[in-house]
């Protein structure tokens, strides 16, 4: 049975480091030993249940964690009085005490022992593949995933099938190149035969769109990889991007990779070392049999040159431009001929390697050595990275494209056997399979977020020991140095203070993750510290706000992990075919509203801190949120669906600073907005579907999947069906029916 752990030391594993003895790392565990009778039973028919609604229910309610929950709730189930609830007027004081205390009891069940909440963090379909591949092309994957884990895998994917045989982007999504042939060669690698029925399903669903050269450009950078699809079928990726000069007053520095946003070159800089070096699977019977499953002509009669450009139209969220077909055909043409093999891609690769990796005495050492002193200078980069987030790194994708780096430059590494343990970071299982998260979780930003709606109730002193392990591990997640200097030659902002998004060993700093860390810290401030724990140093808040202040843009907005570097026409170059929005770092709401609410929230308990400059982000901040309004109203949510998500994050803003209903066009704007898409049963949803026959226990059902990234990929965010019921009841307890 499985079984999850919140790792702490991580039984003291060799080639795991961390600044805080693993601290919020989430990891899944085969335990043959696991489990009552009872229990193992009721996992099958959770599971079985999923099989059967899967073409309906996409989404996995995270039962196997409840189900090793059960008996963690210190109180509860309260009774709730729900008599005349379908009849106009105020519900019941009663009512709603009741069911914000079952609320709480409930979800206090599922706080893990280091304070924070796990969750299901799933949902992109191609995250998996990546790693698979990868494992495999490095020779290890038998070694390094179990036979529970490749099982577990194959039933994941297997119940994330579409009807028409294909697979999405995600698992709501209809069905894509990019994650059909992908999700089939994974099944494969696996070892599912090409004779198993679903196996034929999506092999006719690729053939009927022309074969798998049809797949986006990141799929077809992994197929290459694997050996089934030819280097010569992509558009370049050059690694000598990064020798380009960086400053500004060049004209060309603005295109400087260390400009776009950090996911952007995280992940395209190792793809253009990887592709550099025309990095390639060894080739097996399994190999050459994929070259003839994915395509239906021979595998040696397909245009490889006009292959570049192709892709399904399933796929095609952002086709490339004209000035993009030029630069490409350019390139092919006439650059990587030159490039290829020759001193300046040497030196390029190296200059890559330098931000995934870095060790300085290894480079100290290898800079003696005639050009592999370049080549070692590169890596140095990719090894930055790895080094700087314990080898988390900041995103599956980058996870295992500097995993692979490292094996390619030297398989017997001690960078690429640091990679191998902390893939499982990245591994959650529920009752549809195991699948690949979006990240390493979503620790710090949910239990902000618990922490301020738990407060919010007006009952916090009855979870008092909820609260205290919560503002532990608020606490000891907060960035407390920086990264490894100088932070310029690695493109890095500053990070003392700020908060992450998960754990401290992941490390990179965001605007809004830091933002709710801090409300949460202050929030918790507020309480008795005999019940809560002492308060965070308030030196270490004044580091929060110093990063907070930093993040602010020329226009008043905030952006994610750092500042604008370039400008919003360089989305021109994108070549993803996938995603938007995804080459410099772009202001949101979300992240202006969480930054104005965190220095208001700041100031009112230390008014005296910086009081001028916080008085003019501020201004500048509301005048930005107001800007991005638009004319119904409503803002866009770039990070969850969608105009509801987003118009919450704007009237917290204007709220903050005291503008509401009685004296602002923009707050009025809003609510008139939120007021006409109120639906006839009083709620609100940009879902329709949800669950049904869920018993009164106090958890709430989960829907639809809710988060979104780069406008066209969903993400699960499986704490958010419990967080936000318990913050709405909160709030009108406190702010409607108390005021009343």
């Amino acid at each position: 049975m499985w079984r999850f752990t919140t790792a702490w030391d991580s039984d003291g594993h060799p080639l795991l480091h961390s600044l805080n003895g693993n601290v919020g790392r989430q990891v899944w565990v085969w335990d043959p030993a696991a489990g009552t009778p009872e229990q193992r039973k009721r996992v099958e028919e959770l599971r079985q249940r999923f099989v059967d609604n899967r073409l309906t229910q996409k989404h996995s309610s995270d039962e196997l964690l409840r189900l090793q929950c059960e008996g963690r709730r210190q109180s509860g189930p309260f009774p709730v009085d729900k008599a005349g609830m379908g009849s106009s007027g105020a519900v019941p004081a009663g009512t709603v005490e009741g069911a914000l205390r079952n609320g709480i009891s409930f979800y206090e069940g599922l706080q893990a022992d280091d304070g924070h909440w796990p969750g299901d963090y799933g949902g992109p379909m191609f995250l998996m593949p990546g790693m698979v591949i990868a494992l495999y092309t490095c020779g290890v994957l038998d070694s390094t995933l179990s036979k529970e884990h490749r099982a577990e895998m194959v039933r994941y994917l297997r119940n994330h099938q579409n009807e028409d045989g294909g697979y999405g982007l995600h698992i709501e999504g209809t069905s894509t190149m990019f994650g059909t042939a992908l999700t089939y060669v994974t099944l494969r690698l696996l070892g599912v035969s090409p004779d198993d029925a679903q196996m034929e399903a999506a092999r006719a669903w690729i053939h009927a769109r022309g074969g798998a050269h049809n797949i986006t450009s990141w799929g077809k950078f992994w197929l290459a990889v694997l050996g089934v699809h030819s280097w010569d079928g992509l558009n370049p990726m050059p690694p000598e991007m990064w020798l380009l000069p960086y400053s500004g007053w060049t004209g060309v520095g603005w295109l400087h990779p260390g400009r776009f946003w950090c996911h952007c070159r995280m992940v395209y800089l190792p793809m253009s070392y990887v592709y550099g070096r025309r990095g390639t699977c060894r080739p097996s019977a399994l190999t050459e049999a994929l070259r003839q499953e994915l395509y239906p002509m021979p595998y040696d009669s397909i245009d490889w040159n006009k292959a570049r450009n192709m892709c399904a139209k399933e796929d095609l969220y952002y086709p490339h431009p004209l000035i993009q077909d030029v630069l490409w055909w350019s390139l092919y043409r006439f650059g990587e001929p030159l490039l290829l093999g020759s001193r300046l891609r040497k030196r390029a690769l190296a200059e890559c390697m330098k931000h995934i990796h870095y060790e300085a005495s290894y480079f100290i050492i290898c800079r003696a050595l005639s050009w592999r002193a370049v080549l070692a200078d590169c890596m140095k980069h990719i090894h930055y990275e790895d080094e700087n987030t314990r080898y988390v790194d900041i995103g599956p994708v980058n996870k295992v494209l500097n995993m692979l780096s490292c094996w390619f430059e030297d398989p017997d590494s001690e960078a690429f056997k640091r990679h191998l343990p902390r893939l499982f970071d990245y591994l959650w299982v529920a009752e549809d399979g195991m699948k690949m998260q979006g990240y390493n979780g979503s620790q710090l930003w949910d239990t902000s977020f618990a922490v301020q709606a738990i407060i919010s109730t007006g009952l916090g002193s009855e979870f008092a020991g909820c609260l205290k392990r919560a503002h532990d591990y608020v606490e000891q997640s907060q960035v407390i140095e920086e990264a490894q200097a100088p932070l310029s030659e690695y493109y890095r902002h500053i990070s003392k203070g700020a908060w992450p998004f998960s754990s401290r060993d992941h490390g990179w700093p965001i605007s809004d993750c830091s933002s709710e860390g801090l409300k949460a810290a202050l929030a918790l401030a507020q309480m008795d510290p005999n019940l809560v724990g002492a308060a965070i140093p308030a030196e270490r808040l004044y580091d929060c706000v110093n990063v907070i202040l930093s993040y602010q843009n020329w226009d008043g907005g905030w952006a994610t992990y750092e500042n604008k570097r370039s400008f919003e026409a360089l989305e021109v170059l994108n070549p993803s075919e996938t995603f938007g929005e995804i080459i410099v770092d772009y202001n949101h709401v979300e992240c202006s509203s969480a930054c104005i609410t965190a220095l208001t929230a700041f100031g009112k308990q230390f008014p005296e801190h910086r009081a001028a400059e916080i008085a003019r982000a501020l201004k500048r901040g509301v005048s930005y949120i107001k800007s991005i309004q638009r004319p119904d109203g409503s803002w866009y949510g770039n990070w969850a669906v969608c105009f509801t998500y987003g118009t919450w994050f704007g009237c917290e803003a204007l709220a903050a600073v005291g503008e509401g209903w009685a004296n602002s066009k923009h707050a009025k704007a809003a609510c008139a907005f939120l007021l006409s898409k109120q639906r006839a049963d009083g709620g609100w949803g940009e879902s329709y579907l949800s669950c049904q026959d869920k018993e009164e226990s106090g958890d709430w059902p989960q829907q639809h999947i809710s988060g979104v990234f780069n406008r066209n990929c969903m993400i699960t965010y499986a704490n958010y069906r419990n967080i936000f019921p318990v913050w709405a009841l909160g709030m009108y307890r406190t702010k409607v029916l108390q005021h009343k």
